[in-house]
């Protein structure tokens, strides 16, 4: 009789041998890499052998690498190609005594078993252990959506084809111009919906989920495309090839900082899609039929796990609001006093009658809460708290960030059209041809440099910047900033800017009876008598610099450049002029209170000589547009020698960092729901062995494997829907708590008086589809399992 399973022998004195030897033969190729100093060039190659079928190519250029690198540095001790090849041979003699150890048991020589010739078990008789066009579908489907998304990248947000400004502007900003985040939201949704109908096409052509072709289809043909941009950051030769063809992605990539994150990001959300799709594809077609039909398994879901109960979606509820201890205290009174109130009453209806009481005793029982009840209501709350938790953090940060972000929008223009070299000495014919392009709301010339500042009590480095009054409220907050109800009109007039006392030039008559009499503000103007004074430029400072300088609106301050030089009797000295504090202002950005300050575009021009400015300032009407418009821009002005930055650009930085500090801090609290995931596994596994009776019958009645994995991803989809609903709601509850009620910050540390919430609509439904996708994934498993139990196992004990 044959045996029924063939048997692996493991001869494991070979195997530990192999494994020492090719241990040994990896330390002599460290050693000759180290010796020959080649480990920066041999690293890159190494690295990729692991991926793909270049391993074998990649030894041998790594071999042929280190001859040519001690040739050029003459630094390669002698012997240490030997021991290159000696550790080559010792690393392949190794696995092949480890080859050689493994073998599998000779087949038995007995002779067949009563049942030769009977039919196969249907389920074996249609197995197959490899599937060509289920790898094809699955590998080429990754590929497919890689490139998808590059290409759909490239093209939503390539802007505006032609110069034609007149056509675009009618045809609504010229088509397919999308700002890059919107295209890449788009591009990475029909990239997805590739990979899962890939994952779906192959999974049903094989009627099994297929995981070595999937592995496999992933390894080969999925990740060359991020291994390839990931390497493109760090190599020059492939940024100069493919850095300006796939200029629009590498930008997207970027702006959280680590492109290369970004990148591995992508990948891994594509192979989700593709992961979905291979088990709904097994779900639909695993029978040898398409089934989408959900009716039944829902019905025998929603009654067998019994997750929407009103009492276990208050109870849990009530937790998420008011935290874990209060509402289980009340819970635990409650049932405690309903409990002594039954038992009493029993005990008294034992005395009359026995029978009956041991009736309604078996009832009291029958009313308390199983564990798998336990462990559902347990995995909803804990879903429910990671979906909390992430919507009120991420909602936070989205408060500091749009904080941010207006604060220094207010403050900076939106973009800055400038020249490569030089100033731009015709700025108005530039301003007028920019006036044409579509989605520009404001312009405004300016110059800018860096500066030293002092007055009687202070010095102090600032960068200052010439503005036009006129202009610059189309483009910042600037005069809306200011202190006091002042206004930046007044540096037209700076004879009108009220001085106090104490400036040498200045007369010490007393002022006249028809004198003003000055505000009273300890830090925008001082009391005192208006005396007459020399009549100086104004200038408008920072709240920070003003109480840094100890100076008020009237008094004076020079200004110093480093970059030019004035002759006086003693020699060259630096360029000093005397200003007069016209204004102070306040952004709310310690940063610029304390190291702008800005007189008239003239008097910069005179000051600093420069004919014309040093850029134009721009505001468009779409923030998240502003790239695509000041490409736009730069194609009007003819392109070189003119090139325009937008604020993502000038502050890449910073907000790169708030991204990133968001996304590490969305990953991190995802763990709690990968915690309830975990709660999910188990209470469904703990499903599934209760109720293996109920399956065999199932699956005796005809319902097939894929009914059953339905029933049972049903149960841990409802758990999920349940813990994200409730997550949800008490999530946005929070905000508004904290939006409304408010809690209080200390302004002179965080200038912001109050704790800032921006409840995002995407970012929201994106932790609610985050908690719903873990608990699908999370249920595969034991769904899995309950498809596998067979009519007899389950019966055999009935």
């Amino acid at each position: 009789m044959h045996s029924a399973e063939r048997q692996t022998v493991h001869r494991w004195s070979l195997i530990w041998a192999g494994g020492l030897v090719a241990l040994v033969g990896l330390i002599l190729v460290g050693l000759s890499i180290s010796a020959s100093e080649a480990w920066a060039e041999v690293a890159s190659a190494l690295g990729l052998s692991l991926f793909g079928w270049g391993g074998v190519a990649q030894l041998l250029d790594g071999v042929m690498l280190l001859p040519a690198q001690a040739a050029a540095k003459q630094s390669l001790p002698l012997g240490s190609p030997g021991l290159l090849w000696a550790g080559a041979l010792a690393w392949l003699a190794g696995w092949g005594l480890i080859a050689s150890g493994i073998r599998r048991a000779p087949e038995s020589t007995e002779g067949p078993s009563p049942a030769a010739g009977a039919p196969l078990y249907p389920r074996l008789a249609r197995y197959r252990d490899f599937y060509w066009s289920t790898l094809a579908a699955y590998g080429g489907g990754v590929l497919l959506a890689e490139l998808v998304l590059i290409l759909l990248q490239t093209v939503l947000s390539s802007g505006v084809p032609s110069t034609d400004l007149s056509s675009a502007r009618d045809a609504g900003g010229g088509g397919l111009t999308l700002a890059p985040t919107g295209a890449f939201a788009i591009a990475l949704v029909v990239a997805g919906m590739v990979a899962f109908i890939s994952g779906f096409v192959g999974a049903s052509r094989a009627q099994r989920l297929a995981l070595p072709e999937a592995t496999i289809g992933v390894f080969y043909l999925g990740l060359p495309v991020p291994i390839l941009l990931t390497l493109m950051e760090r190599i020059p030769s492939l940024q100069l090839a493919l850095g300006y063809r796939l200029r629009e992605v590498t930008y997207v990539a970027g702006l959280l900082g680590r492109p290369e994150l970004a990148y591995w990001l992508t990948f891994t959300g594509l192979v989700l899609a593709l992961v979905l799709g291979i088990n709904t594809g097994f779900i639909a077609a695993g029978s040898g039929r398409v089934d989408l039909k959900l009716g039944f398994e829902l019905f025998v879901a929603r009654r067998h796990v019994a997750v929407f109960r009103p009492s276990l979606l208050l109870g849990t509820l009530a937790v998420l609001m008011f935290g874990i201890i209060p509402p289980l205290l009340v819970y635990f009174i409650i049932r405690a006093a309903e409990a002594a109130v039954e038992k009493t009453r029993i005990r008294s209806l034992g005395l009359s009658d026995p029978l009956a009481a041991s009736e309604a005793l078996h009832k009291l029982k029958l009313r308390e809460q199983s564990p798998t009840m336990m462990m559902t209501a347990l995995s909803v709350g804990g879903v429910g708290v990671g979906v909390m938790a992430l919507i009120i953090v991420l909602s936070v940060m989205s408060g500091f960030e749009a904080d941010l972000q207006q604060k220094i929008l207010g403050t900076n223009a939106h973009a800055v059209v400038s020249r490569y070299a030089g100033d731009l000495p015709e700025y108005p014919k530039v301003m007028e041809t920019i006036r044409k392009v579509p989605g520009i709301a404001g312009q405004t010339p300016f110059i800018i440099n860096q500066v030293m500042i002092a007055s009687e009590g202070n010095v102090d480095g600032v960068i200052i910047k010439g503005i036009d009054p006129k202009t610059v409220g189309d483009v910042t907050d600037l005069p809306r900033n200011i202190l006091g109800g002042g206004s930046l009109d007044i540096l037209y007039t700076p004879e009108k800017i009220l001085s106090r006392g104490g400036d040498e030039e200045e007369s010490g008559s007393p002022a006249g009876e028809g004198d003003e009499e000055p505000a009273e503000d300890d830090i925008i103007r001082r009391t005192g008598p208006a005396k007459k004074a020399p009549v100086l430029p104004g200038i408008v400072i920072g709240r920070e610099l003003a109480a840094s300088l100890r100076v008020v609106v009237g008094d004076r301050v020079n200004v110093v450049s480093p970059l030019g030089t004035e002759l006086s009797p003693s020699g060259p000295v630096p360029k000093n002029r005397a200003y007069r504090v016209a204004a102070i202002f306040y952004s709310g950005m310690y940063e610029y209170d304390s190291k702008f300050v800005y007189i008239l575009l003239k008097e910069a021009q005179d000051f600093f000589g420069v004919q014309g400015a040093s850029g134009i300032e721009l505001k468009v009407l779409d923030i998240d547009d502003a790239r695509r418009i000041a490409g736009q821009v730069v194609k009007a002005l003819g392109g070189y020698p003119y090139r325009a930055r937008d604020w993502g650009e000038m502050n890449k930085n910073l907000f790169s960092a708030l991204r990133l500090e968001k996304l590490v801090m969305g990953i991190i609290l995802s763990i709690i729901i990968i915690v309830a995931a975990g709660l999910i596994v188990a209470t469904v596994i703990m499903l599934v062995l209760e109720k293996r009776k109920e399956i065999s019958v199932l699956k005796a009645l005809g319902v097939p494997d894929g009914g059953i994995v339905k029933i049972f991803l049903a149960e841990g989809l409802q758990i999920g829907v349940a813990g994200g609903l409730l997550g949800l709601f008490s999530g946005l509850s929070w905000c508004l708590f904290i939006e409304k009620v408010g809690i209080k910050l200390d302004p002179e540390v965080y200038y912001i008086p109050a704790l800032p919430v921006r409840v995002e609509p995407l970012q929201t439904a994106l932790a609610v589809v985050i908690a719903v996708l873990v608990t699908y994934l999370a249920s595969i498993y034991p769904a899995l399992k309950a498809s596998s139990v067979e009519p007899v196992e389950g019966l055999k004990a009935e």
